[in-house]
């Protein structure tokens, strides 16, 4: 594929996206609740993972969740219905007046921005829309943890005045939930979160608003290693590294954040926590059973005895082991260290934006003895900065001019969130890799539908 399309090259496994979507509905089975399974689709711009996912039966219950006007525009192409799609985050004119044209869900993230809601369903003479309103900004009384700052949501305290505004445009606009969505990992933060949000749905019905729903967003996590006791080894010596009680593990000595400060380990360690075992469908689990701060009951009971339905939006957790990137190897310069240059750059893969360590797999043209060699990867950009991975690699394969290296599991926001043409190179095409009658096949990612091999196998 690489000879016929070049390097790097995205290649994805919709098929996968069924187990987990799977195992997102064997939770809510679990804890016997109604709602749906919203795609996050800035996660990755597939074509056909999207269509995919409109398409299959375990997915049946699974939407997609859209945060610009190309992305509802591609959702509605790829088979969605309006039932099944949530418009997310800040909203040009362009993007409310489809999304209440086509009739999804808007997720309002501004108080004004329900207002200009109101506004283009009133000039343009169209039915009613349904809206949730994103929340931010929760504290729980009983508990000293205030959730962070966010740029996104209405603060909390001004629920009271959404509301009103939703009450003015009752003729217009349909409440039928609330939402968040955190930017962290921590369980107690969500936990405020969510309980917070099970207060404002019930101020909703006290003001005769029947909302029933609440959208918590996604942040569920994937776990990137199966050696936990590799990840606490590393990081460990990382730390020693930065002290200088060790050579170093990075190029010029990066810490990562850590930082020694007259041999005293200062700072925080800024890297995505590669091994996480409760992840994806595991995470929403735990939030379910975690006992809601004020009301003391698990937060998936209370959601349960009040007949609310759970909305999630995971991105990240729904492509799990759905892609790899290739990239093909074009020098090896020895030295002080081995450097290896790929053809393909920093954003074509993004693993130091998103601050995720995953070695690759070496793909060799031909087969020859292991020789396990250290290296430090470097993009094809004419920048200092254009570092694949900042850290020293463990390859159990020497690389040689005209290898791959395979970059494992970077469907969900590594492959091609932060992309660019920088310097002229192109854009890492994408392919579509599936079986078709117990064969694997593939095609360029705009040319996957679904249909073909399901027509197959019937």
């Amino acid at each position: 594929m690489t000879n016929a399309l070049g390097s790097p090259l995205n290649v994805v496994l919709p098929q996968a996206l069924a187990a987990n979507a799977e195992a997102f509905r064997a939770v809510y089975r679990r804890h016997r609740l109604r709602g749906r399974i919203y795609f996050a689709h800035k996660a990755n711009r597939s074509a056909a993972l999207l269509r995919e996912l409109a398409a299959t039966d375990a997915g049946s219950g699974a939407g997609a969740d859209v945060a610009s006007l190309a992305e509802l525009q591609h959702a509605l192409g790829a088979g969605f219905g309006p039932g099944r799609i949530m418009a997310t985050g800040p909203k040009t004119r362009e993007f409310l007046w489809l999304a209440a044209r086509s009739g999804v869900i808007v997720n309002a993230d501004s108080l004004d921005e329900l207002d200009e809601l109101a506004a283009l369903v009133a000039a343009h003479r169209l039915p009613r829309v349904r809206v949730m309103v994103r929340l931010s900004g929760f504290a729980s009384p009983g508990v000293q943890l205030v959730s962070r700052r966010s740029r996104f949501g209405v603060p909390s305290a001004l629920l009271a005045a959404a509301l009103d505004r939703l009450e003015k445009h009752t003729d217009r606009l349909e409440l039928v939930g609330v939402s968040y969505h955190l930017d962290t990992v921590g369980l107690a933060e969500k936990a405020i979160a969510l309980e917070s949000c099970l207060a404002a749905l019930d101020e909703c019905r006290r003001r005769d608003l029947p909302a029933w729903s609440v959208d918590i967003g996604g942040g569920f996590g994937v776990n990137y290693l199966a050696d936990g006791e590799q990840w606490e080894r590393y990081t460990s010596e990382l730390a020693q590294a930065v002290l200088g009680r060790r050579p170093p593990m990075t190029w010029n000595g990066h810490g990562y954040g850590l930082r020694n400060q007259g041999g005293t380990l200062r700072g925080t360690l800024g890297l995505y926590p590669a091994y996480r075992p409760v992840a994806g469908p595991s995470y929403l689990d735990r939030l379910l059973a975690t006992p809601a701060p004020e009301r003391r009951r698990p937060l998936g009971t209370l959601l349960l005895d009040s007949m609310i339905d759970l909305d999630v939006e995971p991105g990240r957790a729904l492509l799990d082991q759905c892609g790899l990137v290739l990239a093909r190897v074009l020098e090896v310069r020895d030295g002080p260290d081995t450097l290896v240059r790929l053809d393909l750059n920093a954003r074509d893969v993004s693993l130091e934006e998103h601050g995720v360590l995953m070695d690759p797999v070496v793909i060799p043209r031909e087969e020859r003895a292991a020789e396990p060699t250290e290296v430090y990867l470097l993009g094809n950009l004419c920048l200092e900065s254009d570092l694949i991975t900042r850290r020293r690699v463990s390859l159990p394969v020497r690389p040689r001019p005209g290898d791959l290296l395979a970059f494992v599991n970077t469907a969900g926001y590594f492959m091609d969130f932060s992309a660019t043409r920088a310097l002229h190179q192109p854009i890492a095409r994408k392919v579509a890799l599936f079986r078709t009658g117990g064969d694997w096949g593939w095609c360029l990612d705009e040319q996957y539908w679904p249909v073909h091999e399901r027509a197959e196998a019937a």
